[in-house]
């Protein structure tokens, strides 16, 4: 420690003395010169002296021609040890009268100026001297004039010396210096080590922060907020260590909020009800929202209001347009909302899905806004608000709401029912403030989210940038290290909730993965031992399905052994088919995929099998058994749960998965190959990788992946909203109860 401390300080000590060092360097020249000027400006004073001291015996001799008191006189003067020589010269310029080491290259000396006394330096082969006249003159006669030599080396000496105490005193002044700083650091760092200390055993923490050092003040906000994050994480992982299953939400429902009802409100339904020759059939629609919250409805039992969407929908409601779901064993119940084909839209065509979904998913396609779809979003917006008015039994119902088709509702929602608790979850992702400022009514949006009581995202990032975005253009109160947001005297509490899938998950057909392996390979007339690799996606630019595409195809141009035993299945649900950008873009996916299957097509071999239809969640699951290696290769992406769904099917523990870093599960996922999409080549270097890869290491990444999903699924993310919910559903009823305490007391004593 001591040398280490010694280390320290002469990593400070050293700097120091090289600055001193250079600017004693800078400084002895300006010392030299300054040292010269005064010792000049004395000789000039001392000759002048000098002079006017002999010119009165001189004005005596001179004219007498009295050549040996003169020489007497200038004997007398030179014992001066600084008075070199003297001499006097005739007006003629002749040599009269000098001392005996009078320099004879001086002679009479002529001076360039023309004062009347005059000084100036002369170099003689022993040195420079100081050479100095004085005009002798005896009523305006002009006698001549007297010359006087001074001895400079004394001034080299004492310059010498002044240098050498200048030097002296500086590297004194360093040591002096440094020592003191030294001491002062070590001293600062003590304190500062002990303020640290003081902050890691929480001695601050509880503190006002009156009373914590000045030093301290920037970190303990900081530290709070970490405090706080790790003191969630602790919780999370807390949960993880007991499974959360259906039966847990269920107890926890009924423990924590118990008598309360729960809604969830989403544009699509869990169950879509259509005609068909057969009959009315039952449907789930292709969606990871759908998938992830029907799981926690079928424990809740509760009520989803949605958007009745399908062929069949009026025919099976009864007369308060409800349905009780999932058809084979009912849970909870379906209430839906008509919409007419204006409104439909405006409100999710033209807003949600030509302004929102652009707007807020980083994949290079303009967003449009039109007054008209706003519009139409308000009226929608307002219609499930009253839907959800309406199906309330009490004033303080837990409401789920999904996404971003009912940004405005929370605030509607809570004009309505003030006590009530409600979740909104935003399940794409959140853009940073330059990009949502796009958006004409970027106010308006905020301000209706702001009417939650929790507001929760997928990542810390889309997190973050909310807050920011709120920060940059509405006028609030924001406790980052409470992740709170103060608006309208309102809290709403913005945390992330990674979402997941249920787990465990359905229960797959009989067939056990061989059989699986072996039936999807013949139902695609592809050989048993043929390699496959699989996508689900709806068909939606920012999936990346045309990256993947370009990915299969370099990955067939580096690795030409692949060819002829492997394919690629996309299968791509149709996906707002009216839109303009949509139909360009499934355009573009028809004509990518036939162009690389004829490049590579050999008889029946195509290396990419494009299925542009709906699948039902059983007939998916059995691709994933299927398949070799699962792509997620999406463009930007909130979580993306068809890898999570991938990974729950392979109970073998086998396959591969390759996933964006643009998916809020490339932050959990880490054991899958993690791609930058747009990176053509990456893409064919995984895709390789995971052909290739041996089963000792594919089982022990997908072991490690499955123990998270399984962990870390869909019940234990509703569990931590609710949860939450139900913290903020009894500090809100014991504040109440004080209040109205508080008010009775008042009214008692007045």
């Amino acid at each position: 420690m001591q040398l280490r401390s010694f280390r320290l300080s002469l990593r400070f000590i050293l700097p120091l003395a090289f600055v001193l060092s250079a600017f004693a360097y800078a400084v002895v020249p300006l010392m030299d010169n300054l040292t010269l000027h005064w010792f000049i400006r004395d000789l000039d004073i001392r000759s002048q002296l000098l002079a006017n001291t002999l010119q009165e015996p001189l004005l005596d001799y001179v004219p007498q021609k009295a050549r040996k008191k003169i020489t007497q006189l200038f004997d007398r003067a030179i014992q001066d040890e600084r008075l070199y020589g003297l001499a006097f010269c005739e007006p003629g310029g002749a040599l009269l009268y000098k001392t005996g080491n009078y320099p004879e290259s001086i002679g009479c000396w002529m001076p360039q100026s023309s004062d009347e006394k005059r000084a100036s330096l002369v170099n003689l082969p022993t040195g420079p001297v100081h050479v100095a006249e004085s005009l002798l003159n005896q009523d305006g006669q002009y006698l001549g004039k007297l010359i006087l030599v001074h001895d400079m080396s004394f001034i080299e000496r004492r310059s010498a010396d002044t240098r050498k105490y200048v030097i002296t005193l500086f590297a004194l002044l360093a040591i002096v210096i440094s020592l003191i700083t030294v001491f002062i650091a070590h001293l600062s760092w003590r304190g500062w080590m002990s303020g640290v200390k003081g902050l890691l055993r929480g001695d601050f923490l509880l503190r006002p922060e009156s009373r914590t050092p000045p030093e301290m003040r920037p970190l303990l906000g900081d530290l709070r907020a970490l405090f706080n994050e790790m003191n969630r994480e602790l919780e999370a992982r807390g949960d993880a260590s007991q499974l959360w299953t259906p039966d847990k939400l269920r107890a926890l429902l009924q423990g924590e909020l118990a008598g309360d009802q729960v809604l969830v409100v989403s544009n699509r339904e869990p169950y879509i009800h259509v005609s068909t020759p057969k009959g009315i059939e039952a449907r789930r629609p292709a969606s990871g929202l759908v998938t992830a919250v029907e799981a926690v409805m079928r424990a809740c039992s509760g009520t989803w209001i949605a958007h009745g969407s399908g062929s069949a929908d009026r025919q099976v409601v009864d007369r308060n347009d409800c349905v009780r779901v999932p058809p084979d064993n009912p849970s909870y119940s379906l209430r839906r909302v008509w919409l007419s084909k204006e409104e439909e839209q405006g409100y999710y065509y033209g807003f949600a899905n030509e302004g929102l979904w652009p707007l807020c998913h980083i994949a290079h396609v303009r967003p449009v806004f039109r007054s008209s779809d706003w519009e139409q979003y308000v009226s929608v917006n307002r219609r499930f608000a009253d839907a959800v008015i309406r199906e309330a039994r009490t004033d303080d119902p837990v409401v789920l709401v999904q996404d971003y088709h009912f940004a405005l509702l929370p605030r509607m929602v809570r004009e309505a029912l003030p006590k009530a608790t409600i979740i909104t979850f935003w399940h794409i992702p959140w853009p940073n403030p330059e990009s949502f400022g796009i958006c004409p009514w970027r106010e308006e949006i905020l301000e209706g989210l702001l009417g939650s009581t929790i507001l929760g995202f997928h990542t810390p990032f889309h997190r973050k940038n909310f807050l920011e975005t709120v920060d940059r253009y509405l006028e609030t109160r924001i406790e980052s290290e409470a992740s709170t947001i103060s608006y309208g005297g309102e809290l709403t509490r913005v945390e992330h909730y990674p979402i997941s899938i249920a787990w465990p998950p359905e229960p797959a057909s009989a067939e056990s993965i061989a059989e699986n392996r072996a039936d999807i390979r013949r139902e695609l007339a592809l050989p048993a031992d043929h390699l496959l690799g699989i996508g689900v996606d709806r068909l939606d630019y920012t999936k990346g399905i045309i990256e993947r595409f370009q990915a299969v195809e370099r990955m067939l141009e580096l690795h030409p052994e692949f060819i002829g035993k492997f394919s690629f299945v996309q299968i791509a649900a149709p996906s707002r088919s009216s839109l303009d950008e949509y139909q360009n873009f499934e355009a573009r996916v028809r004509n990518l995929a036939q162009r690389i299957n004829r490049r590579f097509a050999s008889g029946s071999y195509q290396p990419i099998i494009l299925k542009a239809e709906h699948h039902e969640q059983e007939e998916l699951t059995r691709y994933y058994r299927a398949a070799d290696v699962c792509l997620v290769t999406s463009l930007h992406d909130g979580m993306n749960l068809v890898s999570k769904e991938f990974i729950a099917a392979r109970d073998d523990e086998r396959g591969v998965l390759i996933l964006s870093q643009f998916t809020g599960a490339a932050r959990e996922l880490h054991e899958a190959l993690i791609v930058n999409p747009y990176h053509i080549e990456q893409g064919a270097d995984a895709l390789h990788r995971a052909l290739t890869m041996p089963e000792v290491e594919q089982r022990e990444r997908m072991r490690s992946m499955r123990t998270l999903v399984r962990d870390f699924n869909v019940y234990r993310w509703a569990g931590r909203m609710l949860l939450d919910a139900a913290q903020l559903r009894r500090r809100e009823r014991v504040m109440s109860k004080i209040r109205l305490h508080s008010r009775r007391s008042l009214r008692r004593v007045s």
